[in-house]
């Protein structure tokens, strides 16, 4: 039997991901047919005080990482966010889903009740239960990034709907 922490959280991920890239797909081709300069898109607001795009993939690649990685007990690998094309930004979702992947679902055995801490900068700290950690912060935070790429795309007339969204299932 798959561990509840595992089957909640690393398909979920795979899945959303696998989605997103897919989007930026879409996003290359509007770009290129509607003779968009990329970097317009990927350095796209909803609004100035938000991040552009390109930061929502960052992010939601450093959610699905991190949460993973903490749950599973393993290092959380360091990413440099650089990037700053469409191809870039789905390597990094493809090697993003590479480490996700990787995590056996034994890792995450016990995971529910392992004491999760997590520094959202000096000297803010933060302690979870694993499931509060992965229901209550890692999920919503991840979904918040991905569907804010979405509306990013969406908002600046790339065709996608919500089973673009979704990914496949």
């Amino acid at each position: 039997m798959t561990d509840a922490m595992y089957a909640s959280s690393i398909p979920v991920f795979r899945q959303m991901l696998g989605g997103l890239a897919a989007i930026l797909a879409k996003a290359e081709a509007h770009a290129a047919d509607k003779h968009i300069e990329p970097a317009a898109l990927i350095q796209a607001r909803l609004f100035p005080d938000m991040f552009p795009l390109a930061r929502q993939v960052q992010i939601a690649c450093d959610f699905a990482r991190g949460v993973s990685a903490r749950l599973a007990g393993a290092e959380v690998p360091k990413f440099n966010d650089d990037e700053q094309t469409f191809a870039q930004l789905r390597e990094l979702i493809a090697r993003t889903i590479g480490f996700i992947e990787g995590l056996a679902a034994e890792q995450f055995e016990g995971s529910s009740r392992r004491d999760i801490v997590i520094r959202q900068g000096t000297p803010k700290e933060r302690r979870f239960s694993g499931q509060a950690y992965l229901l209550s912060y890692g999920l919503p935070q991840f979904f918040f990034h991905v569907t804010t790429a979405y509306a990013l795309l969406r908002h600046n007339g790339v065709e996608i709907g919500k089973r673009d969204y979704m990914g496949e299932y």
